[in-house]
């Protein structure tokens, strides 16, 4: 297994190159000027050319890429155009509150769609069946910057039950986990109601009932252990885009993490940050999709890595 996920890194590097290439060019043929944000409207030329010197965008492009580079594979991302702190720094403090906010949202849509899913197979066709589609199809329908305002407008405006913004580990969580959590929850739902089903109408399953064990044993130890295959890959699919998609949610809600970090740097021209975020969701979106191939065996012990 260790060579597997050996190999595996080795094949995202050239991957990571990419993304470090496409990163660095695609900020810099964004319209705007990093160093006319700074100065405003007021800077003349003296000023703006003193700063782009500052900042280091006046060299060639050659070299500030391979500046850029260099500093990359030895951790460090430069410092930001507007604040002057290290870029490791920012994403270490933003960090937590996106992972907070990921794993909530994972924990709901984990809790509440396989279960639903669960639910929706063992009562195919009934009027629980359509129900569950119904939540799925809303889920994967409604995009969550309007989803994230209703909830705003419902729970935070005209029912004063949960706030609206800002930060916290408290009920400041509830709106924006709710809000990032039903997509994923839509897709685990389908997903667990189809490879259920394609269980239960397996002979070993008829064998099982003809043999007199009990419907829960049958159900928990020989269908849905079965059926968790493609469960676990959409879950690690799902979780990985979840942590780097809840961008909208964080704005919406002023949630500090490094989707909003993301957003402002954007918007500042701020080129080191952009691009250090960039890296870091590509590196967690690798780690998290090896975590589950890792997995895999668990599950299933006829899988074996050589």
């Amino acid at each position: 297994m260790l060579r597997y996920a050996l190999g595996r890194f080795i094949q995202f590097i050239p991957t990571l190159i990419g993304i470090y290439v496409l990163t660095f060019f695609l900020m810099r043929v964004l319209p705007g000027d990093p160093a006319l944000f700074l100065e405003g409207d007021h800077g003349d030329d003296q000023s703006l050319s003193a700063t782009r010197a500052r900042l280091g965008i006046d060299e060639p492009l050659s070299t500030q890429f391979m500046i850029f580079f260099t500093d990359a594979l030895h951790g460090e991302f430069g410092r930001s155009f507007i604040t002057r702190r290290p870029i490791t720094e920012m994403i270490g403090q933003t960090m937590g509150p996106t992972l907070a906010l990921g794993m909530c949202a994972m924990l709901i849509a984990v809790f509440v769609g396989i279960p639903l899913g669960i639910l929706a197979a063992l009562f195919h066709n009934s009027i629980w069946d359509n129900i569950t589609r119904l939540i799925a199809l809303i889920g994967v329908s409604i995009p969550v910057f309007w989803l994230g305002l209703q909830l705003q407008i419902l729970f935070g405006l005209q029912l004063r039950l949960l706030p609206i913004s800002g930060a916290g580990y408290d009920e400041h969580l509830v709106l924006p986990s709710i809000a990032a959590s039903l997509g994923m929850l839509a897709v685990l739902m389908r997903i667990t109601r189809a490879s259920l089903l394609e269980i239960l109408s397996q002979d070993y399953i008829r064998t099982a009932y003809s043999k007199g064990l009990p419907f829960a044993r049958v159900i928990g130890r020989h269908a849905l252990s079965n059926a968790l295959m493609p469960i676990i890959t959409v879950w690690g699919t799902g979780l990985a885009g979840l942590l780097s998609g809840t961008l909208l949610v964080e704005v919406i809600f002023s949630w500090p993490g490094m989707g909003r970090l993301l957003v402002d740097s954007i918007g500042q021209r701020d080129y080191p940050t952009v691009q250090g975020l960039v890296i870091t969701f590509a590196l967690i979106y690798a780690a998290l999709n090896l975590l589950v191939d890792l997995l895999y065996p668990l599950f299933d012990p006829r899988i074996r890595y050589a």
